[in-house]
């Protein structure tokens, strides 16, 4: 174990927001943005920025996921990393984080984990510029012009000289931040941000410069945003070198059992009174087999780290929207598909006659490749033999995307 110095500062990463506009199905924070979580991805850049005590405010019931999110993001640092569960509002998420401050702390940071992409040098700045006396926040100027509305009638203009668009992390001393929450608590007034809760103790609240990274993902739009910008970002993992035209080949595997709920959804179709499969998503085990045989010639990992339970958007998605993705995920990476060979094994559906069907859906979810299917049977043996689920296997040829040639 490293020791450490004991850190005079401290970070709460605010995280127990229930995300109902982003509406993914999970805790806005554990929704994936990459591989990884917008929580993992906040927390990187909080553990990037100079040591301080780290204080995760997790919904309840999810502690342990965000344990697991601190475990990876801290390396060495883990020691100054703390997980205590969220209130039902924000100001008493914030209020749980004070509480579980070390003695040494004298300035205290409260960020938004839902701003996930802030640089760690906005956290460092914000962080130097609190005295004892002076709150500081990061912000924006406001560039749109505004205008002041009544219902759907236009009133006038709002002079936008006067605005700025605030961020986080919002830095603080300890003692006035203490004292000022005591206040807020007491009376019972719930404030929009920590920075008006402090001014509203009659304390001085100051701005330094802030980031267009640094902002918050709250809708779906701006989930697609921050996934775009990872995705563009030369701190990116490294793409697959590219070579001198050599092709690559995969296989994945994937097995559902019977057991889901509504119809069946395989080879990206649907088949009415037919047992569904059981999984995380449709269970359409023929296109997740595509999606691993398609990754791994990339080497981009597999389905479970681009798609896994950890992105409870994808639940209930079919296999246009693994697929189309998967297809974005290898153009990145200096891919284009060759073809797709998957065969599955199982006693049901009767898939010859909507072979053709099926091989259309696939190809267009995959940007016009060549793909085929092909069924058979186990002659009563195994698990498909059973009749208790399906069994997939497909190959899948990768080429150099030429047009990146330099």
């Amino acid at each position: 174990m490293t020791l450490l110095p004991v850190p005079d500062t401290a970070i709460i990463v605010v995280a127990a927001g229930s995300g109902t506009r982003l509406d993914a199905g999970a805790p806005k924070a554990l929704v994936g943005i990459d591989a990884h979580s917008i929580l993992r991805h906040a927390l990187d850049g909080v553990f990037a920025a100079a040591p301080a005590q780290v204080i995760v405010v997790a919904p309840p019931g999810y502690e342990g996921d965000a344990e697991a999110e601190l475990d990876a993001a801290a390396g060495e640092r883990r020691d100054l990393g703390r997980v205590v569960a969220g209130g039902a509002t924000r100001q008493l998420s914030v209020a749980a984080g004070l509480s579980a401050l070390w003695g040494d702390v004298t300035t205290v940071l409260v960020h938004d984990a839902a701003r996930a992409l802030t640089p760690p040098a906005q956290i460092d700045a914000v962080s130097a510029a609190v005295t004892a006396d002076t709150g500081v926040i990061p912000a924006l100027p406001v560039v749109d012009t505004l205008k002041r509305v009544d219902a759907d009638t236009v009133v006038g203009p709002v002079d936008r000289s006067e605005l700025a668009a605030a961020q986080t992390p919002q830095g603080f001393p300890r003692a006035l931040l203490e004292e000022a929450y005591a206040r807020a608590l007491s009376s019972g007034v719930d404030y929009t941000d920590d920075a008006a809760l402090f001014a509203a103790s009659g304390h001085a609240v100051r701005h330094v410069d802030g980031s267009a990274r640094a902002f918050k993902i709250t809708t779906p739009a701006d989930l697609e945003r921050a996934r775009h910008l990872l995705a563009a970002a030369p701190t990116a993992a490294p793409r697959p070198a590219i070579g001198a035209g050599v092709p690559r080949v995969g296989v994945g595997t994937d097995v559902h059992a019977f057991g889901g709920e509504g119809d069946l959804w395989l080879a990206g179709l649907q088949w009415p009174g037919e047992p569904a499969l059981s999984g995380h998503s449709d269970g359409d085990a023929v296109a997740h087999a595509i999606v691993d045989a398609l990754l791994g010639a990339a080497g981009l990992g597999d389905i479970g780290e681009h798609f896994g339970t950890a992105h409870p958007e994808y639940a209930g998605a079919h296999a246009a929207v693994f697929l189309a993705r998967t297809r974005e995920l290898l153009a990145d990476a200096g891919f284009v598909i060759g073809n797709v060979s998957v065969q599955f094994q199982g006693n049901r559906p009767r898939f010859s006659a909507r072979r053709a069907e099926a091989e259309a859906v696939l190809s267009a979810a995959l940007g016009g490749a060549s793909v085929s299917v092909t069924a058979t049977t186990t002659d009563g043996l195994g698990f498909p033999g059973r009749g208790e689920g399906i069994s997939v296997t497909a190959m899948a040829l990768l080429l150099p995307d030429v047009s990146r040639r330099v």
